[in-house]
């Protein structure tokens, strides 16, 4: 099998789109199969056709299979060093893997009151204070790597990393639920959403017709 990539549907599916932009990153071919979720018990078992773990993503290259988003991320540094997924120095390597695992692992709050729907009209919704607390974090989060590495370019550590690629789909919830951000966030924001992979996710999830009503509900 051909190095693949499966995935969830890109309007919905956050966790699919890290792992997509990071080999994007790469430069390298790969296939994409894409499996929409919570559709019945076929697509499901379509799923764990490639991973036990019945979730998306899953990369499949070679004889190699990975089930979690930041792992693929991490998997593709390793297997692509040239794309330089995270950063050369120590201390910023360090920097860019502690806060995308605290994405990996956190702001759960957010997730669940904002979830990725990225056909969702714009528009504000009532947030709880747990999930405005987060909102609080990641622009503080934002903030203090422009501020750190924004000499050496535009993104989160300077050059496009895996750190970005982990917190794309924030990008989309800022918009979507008009979430108000300050100057660096706001620039932030811009320059994920002119990066022409965010772009190319960001049209095929406008394109897709399945409409999923549990996530349709706010």
């Amino acid at each position: 099998m051909a190095r693949t990539l499966v995935i969830g549907n890109k309007n919905y599916s956050s966790w699919s789109m890290r792992p997509w932009l990071a080999l994007k990153a790469t430069n390298t071919a790969f296939d994409e199969v894409v499996i929409p979720l919570y559709t019945g018990d076929a697509d499901k078992q379509r799923i764990l056709a490639f991973t036990d773990s019945g979730k998306v993503p899953v990369l499949i290259d070679g004889d190699v299979t990975i089930w979690d988003s930041l792992a693929i991320i991490e998997y593709a540094a390793e297997r692509f060093p040239k794309a330089q997924l995270w950063p050369d120095d120590v201390a910023a390597r360090a920097h860019a893997r502690a806060v995308s695992a605290e994405m990996h692992s956190g702001f759960a709050a957010l997730r669940n009151e904002c979830g990725m729907n990225i056909h969702r009209p714009v528009g504000p919704k009532t947030l709880s204070e747990a999930a405005q607390a987060d909102i609080a974090r990641i622009k503080q989060i934002w903030t203090d790597c422009r501020e750190r590495y924004g000499r050496f370019g535009p993104y989160l550590f300077g050059a496009f990393s895996g750190a970005d690629a982990m917190y794309a789909p924030v990008v989309h919830r800022f918009r979507t639920y008009a979430i108000e951000l300050d100057p660096i966030s706001q620039g932030y924001v811009d320059v994920m959403r002119a990066l022409p992979a965010f772009r190319e996710w960001t049209e095929a999830a406008l394109a897709e017709t399945l409409i999923i009503p549990k996530f349709e509900a706010d």
